[in-house]
């Protein structure tokens, strides 16, 4: 029944993923997922400083909080003339060495350490249950996520034609009244959601794999948003299966391995895609300069 549950709290982990993943890589914003998914860190210790607890609503919202923080800070360095690169790397270090300096005053107090935060391990998913009159609800990551899952769906599925305006033309977006800045918050909300949410399977630092891998592996696949997003979403579960298998005959980190299945299937994407493979590409040149030489 393990196995069950793992491979269940992984694909959901890449269904939530997948979908916003797409969107990061359309509006060229990969390297803001990796931004949030560390910079939110300090919210997260501070509602489970609250709290007391590492299940709270309070530390979703306070990762939502600084995730959208992270955000605004980014957007405001930029408008001052600072690149873009520079302004994400600055942010993020600063708000992550802030998470880490509160983990190290307060571990010893609360029992909150670096391995919780970061990296997860999804080969103990199972043992972490809800429970309601003595009998056994499942696991609470599968209901944190299957809920994060439900959200992203729901606001994506109501508003797909503003986010994807906003991603491929948000000029235009902006010129027929679309309000792109609060498109571009719902969407930073909705990549902390899936963050935070996956940090008791995967953790934080493997989550920005499943973030961007699949989302561009699908972005060589196809042009169409719609196929883009199930693409991203098939990608991360077939990596999910594939991974858990390898960690099985490896004895190897089962996330580790899950994101290197990912990888593995963009490297063959990057090959064979028929229309952006680097091998398409090249067969389609000798095609054409065979053709120009007669």
């Amino acid at each position: 029944m393990s196995d069950f549950w793992i491979l269940l709290t992984g694909s959901l982990v890449a269904a939530c993923c997948g979908i916003v993943g797409v969107f990061l890589v359309l509006r060229k914003m990969a390297m803001i997922g990796d931004a949030i998914s560390h910079s939110v860190m300090p919210g997260i210790v501070i509602a489970f400083l609250i709290s007391g607890s590492r299940d709270s609503l309070l530390m979703m919202f306070a990762a939502l909080v600084f995730g959208l923080l992270t955000t605004f800070l980014i957007g405001m360095f930029q408008r001052s003339g600072i690149q873009s690169d520079a302004s994400i790397g600055v942010v993020f270090t600063s708000l992550f060495a802030i998470g880490v300096i509160l983990v190290s005053l307060f571990a010893r107090q609360v029992h909150l350490d670096q391995d919780a935060i970061l990296y997860g391990e999804i080969a103990f998913v199972h043992w972490n249950v809800w429970e309601a009159g003595g009998a056994s609800l499942g696991p609470k990551a599968v209901w944190l996520l299957g809920v994060t899952l439900l959200v992203i769906g729901t606001v994506i599925g109501l508003f797909y034609k503003q986010f994807k305006l906003c991603a491929f033309d948000p000029a235009l977006a902006a010129a027929i009244g679309i309000p792109v800045a609060l498109f571009h918050y719902a969407l930073m909300g909705l990549v902390s959601m899936a963050t935070v949410s996956s940090f008791e399977s995967v953790g934080a630092i493997l989550v920005v794999g499943m973030l961007i891998i699949p989302a561009s592996t699908a972005y060589l696949l196809t042009d169409r948003l719609g196929m883009m997003i199930v693409l991203s979403v098939g990608s991360g579960v077939v990596s999910t299966f594939i991974g858990y298998g390898a960690s099985i005959v490896l004895d190897a980190s089962i996330a580790g391995c899950i994101i290197c299945a990912a990888g593995l299937l963009f490297a063959a994407t990057f090959l064979l895609s028929p229309s952006h493979g680097l091998i398409s590409r090249k067969l389609r040149q000798r095609k054409l300069a065979a053709e120009a030489m007669h």
